[in-house]
């Protein structure tokens, strides 16, 4: 899944280049990277891109001949996960019969990738087995606010765990009650899954989307699938996966990840990107901080100096700063709204 505008990485981050084409790392971009590690799982020749329309050819580009066009599914309109998932599952249908989905959003850190293989290839195995809905949960490493949790049981002599409930971003309180509750899991937002069980569960559950969905279906293969998707697809509501199917659907199976996790979703994760100081500061590009403690500078052109501060986010990009709190960051995508809303849409 790699259609979202990333606007919580504002400045570096925009609507001509969105998050899932930055090289946040120093190795390579986002997509690129979330590509190359589901090769130790799957075959290129099946391996899939859903984005918006307007990065279609630019993923292709910047995917530096890693896909081919055709496995590129371009969305008119950004509809949530729910829309992009299904249409997903019924192009897999339709040009496989069926096949397990492996649901990955581009965003995402893997610390140790082979780990990651080993616990998707075990989704893979008990998707099939089971015929049910499963998902990867993070072990929690300390009690984060910016991640949705799993609420979750063992079963007796299994390697998975059954899911009780997902609950959405807590208060800094209650994630340290689940950290120490010790049945929480981070959601991870990775899913594995046969096409045709997602299908069956978006008739039972969201039978005005599926209805869109099939009639997308019926189209694909023909000369009118295009206009149809371009028709039909800016109808669909919008809605999330996990409110629309996987907080309803009974029976959905957990298993834990432990590979060195991060979502990469706003500024503060640079941190996991990249080295600390002694004092729990990262500077990426010319910087410099002098009695500075826990604080992220991330320069592509000028110097930045800090001096005398702490916890804040410094953002220096071509023709913007961003300066504000770490703690904060998640915010970042209103300030992206405010600057639409004051005229400022150059700058985005």
């Amino acid at each position: 899944m790699a259609g979202g505008g990333g606007t919580r990485f504002w400045p570096l981050s925009r609507r001509e280049l969105p998050k899932q084409f930055l090289n946040l790392s120093g190795k390579d971009i986002l997509v690129n990277e979330t590509y190359d590690r589901l090769k130790q799982v799957a075959a290129a020749e099946d391996i899939f891109v859903v984005t918006n329309t307007l990065y279609a050819e630019k993923t292709l580009a910047m995917m530096e001949g890693r896909v081919e066009k055709s496995h590129i599914l371009a969305e008119p309109a950004a509809r949530n996960t729910a829309a992009c998932i299904g249409y997903a599952a019924m192009e897999i249908l339709k040009k496989y019969g069926d096949g397990i989905m492996c649901v990955m959003p581009s965003d995402h850190y893997i610390r140790d990738v082979n780990s990651y293989a080993d616990t998707v290839r075990r989704g893979v195995t008990l998707a099939e087995e089971k015929n049910g809905l499963i998902t990867i949960g993070i072990r929690p490493e300390y009690p984060a606010t910016g991640y949705g949790y799993i609420r979750n049981t063992p079963v007796a002599e299994e390697d998975y765990r059954l899911v009780e409930e997902f609950v959405e971003k807590p208060e800094e309180e209650t994630a340290a009650f689940y950290l120490a509750e010790g049945c929480y899991a981070w959601n991870s937002g990775m899913y594995i899954w046969k096409a045709s069980r997602i299908l069956d569960w978006f008739q039972k559950l969201l039978p005005d989307i599926y209805g869109y969905l099939a009639a997308i279906g019926n189209a694909m293969g023909t000369d009118r699938e295009r206009k149809v998707i371009e028709e039909i697809y800016p109808k669909i509501p919008k809605i999330s996966i996990d409110y629309g199917i996987m907080e309803r659907a009974g029976g959905v199976l957990m298993l834990e990840g432990n590979f060195g996790w991060s979502d990469i979703g706003s500024l503060d994760a640079l941190e996991v990107l990249h080295k600390k100081d002694a004092k729990g500061n990262v500077g990426v590009g010319s910087h410099i901080m002098m009695d500075t403690e826990r604080t992220i500078c991330y320069s592509e052109n000028k110097l930045i100096a800090v001096a005398y501060v702490k916890d804040l986010i410094v953002v220096e990009s071509k023709d913007a700063i961003l300066i504000c709190p770490r703690q904060r960051a998640q915010e970042v995508k209103k300030l992206v709204d405010f600057l639409e809303e004051q005229g400022k849409s150059d700058y985005l």
